[in-house]
C-alpha cells in the first residue's frame, strides 16, 4: 500500500473512531457553506432578474434626455432645459445610418375613466417606431400608423394591468376611455412585460401618439426624452456617435460647448442596475463566510485536543519509524476531510435552502457551478488552514517524551 492510501485510511479510521465528535465538528463547516450557496444564490439571482428586467426594455437601445440647467453653478438634473423637438427625431432618422429606429417619448400620469371605472396610471407618447424600439407587440387589435401621430388623432393601445381594472372580463377593442374628459379610442391591447428593474409595473401603461399627448394632455411642444434602437450591438458605439454630432449641429454648439442632451446606452442603464445587487451578494457571500470561518476554528480546536489524546499513538509511530511528515500528512488529511464532507454536505443543503427561499419567499435564485466550486474549494481550503498548526505540533513531538505522556 502507497504510503498516501496508508495515511488516508488512518485518517479515516481515526475519524470514525470518534463520531461524534467529527459530525460535531463538521457541523461548523456544513453551516458556513450551506448559507454560502444559498446568499449567493439569492444575490445572483436578483442580479439574473434585474439583467432580464433590463432586456425586457428592447434590443440595443439608447436613450436622449435634454440638457442640464445649470443655477449658480449646480446643476438642476437632467431635463431641466426642454431643447429636444420632432425635428430632431427627423433629422436623426435621416442622417444617422446606425439608428435603426427613433421615437420621442413623454410620459405623464392621469386618471382615466372607462364606463363606471376609473384608474389612475402612467400615459406615454410616441411615434409608431416606440413599439419596434421595446420590442413590444400587441396580444389583440392594432397600433396607430403614422397618420395618426401627424393628426394628433385620440387614439391609444392599452397595457394589461389597465385592461385587468378598467375593462375586468371585457373585450376593450373599439371602447371609449375618457382622459381628462377627452375621449380616446382603444385600437389595442399590449402584450404582457411584467415589472421593470425598478420594480414598477411596466404593464400599468397607456400609449398614444406622441403628438397627442403632447397638445391634448400635457400642453406642450417639446418631449421629455427619445429613445433610439441601433441596426445591431456592435452599431452602438457608431449610433451614439452619429446622433451627437447631429444634434450638436442642430443645435448650434460650438467645438469648446459642452453638449446640451445626454445619451445613455442600454450597457450604461444595465451596468447601473446590476451594479447595487452584486454589491449585495458581496456583502451576503462575506457574511456568510464568517460561519465557515468559526467552522474552521473548531476543525482546529478539535484537531488540537485530538493530538493531545493520541500522543502516545504519535510516539509509538514515530518509533517505529514513522517520519514527522508522515505524521504531518496524517493529522492535515483528517482536517481536511472533516472540511471537504462538511463542504459536500454543505452544498447540497445550501441547494435546498435555495429551492425553498424561491418556493415560499417567491425571490428569484440562481445556483451557479462556479459559486459551488468557490464554496467546495473554500471549505477545503479552511480545513487545510486551520488544521495545519495541530498537525504541525503533532510532528514535531520527540518521541520519547511522547511515549512518556500520561
Amino acid at each position: 500500500m502507497t504510503p498516501i492510501l496508508e495515511t488516508t485510511r488512518m485518517a479515516i479510521d481515526s475519524l470514525f473512531r470518534h463520531k461524534t465528535r467529527a459530525i460535531l465538528t463538521v457541523l461548523g463547516i456544513v453551516i458556513g457553506v450551506a448559507a454560502v450557496v444559498a446568499m449567493v444564490a439569492v444575490g445572483q439571482g436578483a442580479q439574473m432578474a434585474v439583467e432580464s428586467q433590463i432586456a425586457s426594455l428592447g434590443s440595443n437601445i439608447l436613450t436622449v434626455f435634454p440638457a442640464s440647467f445649470n443655477f449658480g453653478g449646480v446643476s438642476q438634473g437632467a431635463g431641466t432645459v426642454q431643447n429636444l423637438n420632432a425635428d430632431d427625431v427627423a433629422a436623426i432618422r435621416e442622417e444617422a445610418p446606425a439608428v435603426a429606429a427613433v421615437s420621442p417619448t413623454l410620459r405623464t400620469n392621469r386618471q382615466v375613466v372607462a364606463g363606471n371605472m376609473n384608474w389612475f396610471t402612467s400615459i406615454q407618447g410616441g411615434n409608431t417606431d416606440f413599439f419596434q424600439i421595446r420590442e413590444w407587440t400587441l396580444a389583440s387589435g392594432e397600433m396607430f400608423t403614422e397618420q395618426d401621430v401627424r393628426g394628433a388623432t385620440k387614439v391609444c393601445v392599452l397595457g394589461q394591468t389597465v385592461v385587468d381594472n378598467l375593462f375586468p372580463g371585457q373585450n376593450p377593442i373599439g371602447q371609449t376611455i375618457r382622459i381628462l374628459k377627452l375621449p380616446f379610442k382603444v385600437l389595442g391591447v399590449l402584450s404582457p412585460k411584467g415589472q421593470n428593474a425598478m420594480g414598477q409595473d411596466q404593464d400599468d401603461i397607456i400609449i398614444g401618439p406622441y403628438t397627442t399627448v403632447q397638445k391634448k394632455i400635457i400642453g406642450t411642444d417639446h418631449f421629455g426624452s427619445m429613445i433610439l434602437s441601433a441596426a445591431s450591438k456592435d452599431l452602438i458605439p457608431a449610433a451614439q456617435k452619429e446622433v451627437t454630432q447631429i444634434l450638436r449641429a442642430r443645435h448650434r454648439l460650438q467645438d469648446w460647448q459642452d453638449d446640451d442632451f445626454t445619451i445613455r446606452t442600454q450597457a450604461d442603464i444595465a451596468s447601473a442596475a446590476t451594479s447595487t445587487s452584486k454589491i449585495m451578494t458581496i456583502l451576503l457571500a462575506s457574511i456568510a463566510s464568517v460561519s465557515l470561518l468559526v467552522g474552521g476554528i473548531g476543525i482546529m480546536n478539535i484537531m488540537l485536543v485530538s493530538v493531545t489524546e493520541r500522543t502516545k499513538e504519535i510516539g509509538l509511530r514515530m518509533s517505529l519509524g514513522a517520519r514527522r511528515r508522515d505524521i504531518l500528512t496524517q493529522f492535515l488529511f483528517e482536517s481536511i476531510m472533516l472540511s471537504i464532507i462538511g463542504g459536500a454536505v454543505g452544498i447540497g443543503l445550501g441547494m435546498i435552502a435555495s429551492n425553498t427561499i424561491a418556493k415560499f419567499a417567491g425571490w428569484p435564485v440562481l445556483v451557479s457551478l462556479y459559486s459551488v466550486m468557490m464554496a467546495f474549494l473554500f471549505s477545503a481550503a479552511v480545513g487545510m488552514f486551520f488544521g495545519f498548526y495541530p498537525a504541525r505540533k503533532a510532528s514535531h513531538l520527540s518521541p520519547i517524551e511522547a511515549l512518556r505522556y500520561e
